[in-house]
């Protein structure tokens, strides 16, 4: 297999391997008597621990001697391990330990996946090759994550109630993870932390490593990546409660007009209409990110800047918000559709992200921390999103936590476009590497 398709199957089968099951997890402990607050401790567990580590992950990825084929290997069986252990809960609303102890686990180890990978792509390809090797990455990761949502729900469906055997789709995407890691190239060590020695180092310098890196605080405190990290934080804050919400409302309708709902909870375990539903709402966003994945690369390789089509991705937010306000009785075919300006906007961030952070760190030595500090603010503004969302629900109804969701929507965007400056075409102008000798030196 050529590289460009060895990183594709690795992104398909990560894509298997995604938290879209976190939601069947919840299904499935509910049905074996946990309440509510055990469930939403233990998957909220995963977010807050990568929350934490994300930013340390991406540093131990920069700084590392370790081969990261190895450390995405040993990350990626991790996060397996740790997700399929649901199936060894007992029934009854016990077992909490095991569930929180492998929540904290699978947090640390998925929280190094990412940007392994993105290092390992842009080791392999060099800062020309790496958008259009990332976009690949993300429709087939997307691509991935819809065919597991297909194989959870219809599993689920098929052998309902015993919807844990959706669960050996994990073990499968562990698997065929593994199997594709030990054909992808290492690359240019150097070359994946970030670090410019396309042509400015001869031969003898890229043998010796003969580089130093930014300074934390100059990489860190960089107007952009400022700019990156609050917008990607009010984002999420706005985003991460919608479909929570979306779910509640629906679940409230089927509840009221669905006889065959009440009658499958009389046990107090998960409905079955639900599954397909449930299923549908994740495949109908990862298949539209899928799409708009494409279109979005091919919009970059055309010229079209980073700021143009990051914006485009942070306007479905309120338009989304506003519909699901505006259709909140009309059923849950109208409401699901909404589902679509999440792709849209789950696509163009997520491709666009990685890209950014390229441009503003290639040639500091620092990519990987910078994708780590990004997404723990990114992660920060969801889980205050959750937390806060549903405070709102609980107290004043679900309209107004997404008119909540609605008029914080509107900050990022006016955060983006007013004070983060077009990246296209700057990447390694703003921080050449330095030489120095014989081994890398970090400055702090």
């Amino acid at each position: 297999m050529t590289p460009s398709i060895t990183f594709a199957m690795v992104s398909f089968c990560l894509g298997l391997l995604g938290d879209g099951l976190n939601i069947f997890q919840g299904i499935y402990l509910v049905g074996l008597g946990w309440n509510e607050g055990a469930v939403g401790t233990a998957l909220s567990l995963m977010g807050l621990t990568a929350l934490i580590v994300q930013t340390y992950a991406g540093d131990i990825i920069d700084k590392t001697s370790l081969d990261r084929r190895v450390l995405m290997t040993i990350a990626s069986l991790v996060t397996a391990g740790s997700a399929m252990a649901v199936m060894f809960v007992r029934e009854g609303n016990t077992d909490h330990t095991l569930m929180y102890i492998t929540k904290v686990l699978e947090g640390i180890a998925s929280s190094f996946i990412g940007p392994c990978l993105a290092a390992l792509t842009l080791a392999s390809f060099g800062p020309h090759m790496f958008d259009s090797i990332m976009a690949n990455n993300a429709f087939w990761g997307h691509v991935g994550s819809s065919i597991s949502a297909i194989l959870a729900g219809f599993t689920a469906y098929v052998y309902y109630p015993n919807i844990q055997y959706c669960f050996y789709v994990i073990g499968f995407s562990a698997l065929s993870v593994y199997l594709f890691i030990q054909f992808l190239p290492e690359g240019d060590a150097s070359l994946g932390r970030g670090f410019d020695n396309s042509d400015k180092l001869n031969e003898s310098n890229k043998a010796n490593n003969d580089m130093v890196a930014a300074s934390y605080l100059s990489v860190f405190s960089e107007r952009r990546t400022i700019v990156l990290c609050v917008t990607g934080f009010f984002f999420h804050l706005a985003n991460a409660n919608v479909l929570l919400v979306l779910g509640e409302i629906m679940g409230q309708d089927d509840s009221a007009n669905d006889e065959q709902y009440n009658d499958d909870n009389d046990d107090g375990k998960a409905n079955r209409a639900a599954i397909p539903l449930v299923a549908g709402a994740i495949l109908l966003a990862q298949f539209t990110m899928s799409i708009t994945t494409l279109i979005g690369g091919r919009l970059t390789d055309r010229g079209v800047g980073r700021k143009t089509i990051f914006l485009t991705g942070l306007i479905t937010l309120p338009i989304r918000c506003a519909l699901i306000i505006y259709w909140k009785d009309k059923g849950s075919a109208y409401l699901l559709s909404t589902q679509v300006l999440d792709g849209v906007a789950g696509g163009f961030f997520g491709l666009i992200h990685p890209f950014i952070v390229a441009d503003i760190t290639f040639g500091t030595g620092r990519f990987n921390v910078i994708m780590g500090l990004t997404a723990s603010a990114f992660g920060l503004g969801a889980t205050f999103s959750n937390f806060f969302g549903q405070m709102v629900v609980q107290h004043f109804g679900h309209v107004e936590s997404l008119s909540g969701s609605l008029v914080i929507s509107i900050i990022p965007i006016l955060i983006f476009k007013c004070l983060m400056p077009e990246t296209l075409n700057t990447r390694g102008q703003s921080a050449p590497s330095y030489r120095v000798s014989g081994q890398y030196t970090e400055i702090l």
